[in-house]
């Protein structure tokens, strides 16, 4: 007779109702990145990592990061930035300067034709973004749904030196 616990039964399950909110959450997030990512190619021949980093150039002082910052704000590996980096460099969108304090380190910096792209194309995208999620909730369900996002944000993000994290990769 064998008498080791069944590993099974350690685990806790996903009850049938979380496992329904799981599986439209998934859906719903496949979903929305897909038309976010659809409408860019569209106006602006760019994926949605690549116009998030543009607005976050934007964003910065003088439209210039850090790239291991811009990999930290964009929640992706150095290497994948890096990737992006050079399309939106070839594009003319963006450019690479050295670091003077760091001989290792580099900045991203938005040009102008980069901001041009960007004045041209929020316009359409925050149309898409407000038709695909914001109009479609409540002023309450829209709260509730950015205090669910912080908590789930905050628990996958942890302070402690050497987390896991992509930016960090």
């Amino acid at each position: 007779m064998n008498t080791a616990p069944d590993p099974a039964a350690r685990h806790r399950w996903l009850t049938d109702e979380e496992q329904r909110i799981w599986r439209a959450y998934l859906h719903a997030t496949t979903l929305l990145e897909d038309h976010l990512d659809r409408q860019l190619q569209r106006d602006a021949g760019m994926p949605h990592i690549y116009y998030g980093l543009l607005v976050t150039l934007a964003e910065a002082p003088r439209r210039r990061l850090r790239m291991t910052e811009l990999a930290m704000k964009a929640k992706i590996t150095r290497s994948r930035l890096s990737h992006a980096i050079a399309r939106l460099e070839k594009n003319g969108w963006v450019r690479r300067e050295d670091c003077p304090s760091d001989k290792r380190g580099q900045f991203a910096v938005l040009t102008d034709a980069g901001h041009e792209v960007l004045r041209r194309t929020a316009p359409g995208h925050v149309t898409a973004v407000r038709q695909a999620l914001f109009d479609r909730l409540s002023p309450e369900q829209q709260k509730a749904l950015g205090e669910i996002m912080e908590i789930v944000a905050e628990g996958l993000q942890p302070d402690e030196a050497g987390a896991d994290l992509p930016w960090l990769r």
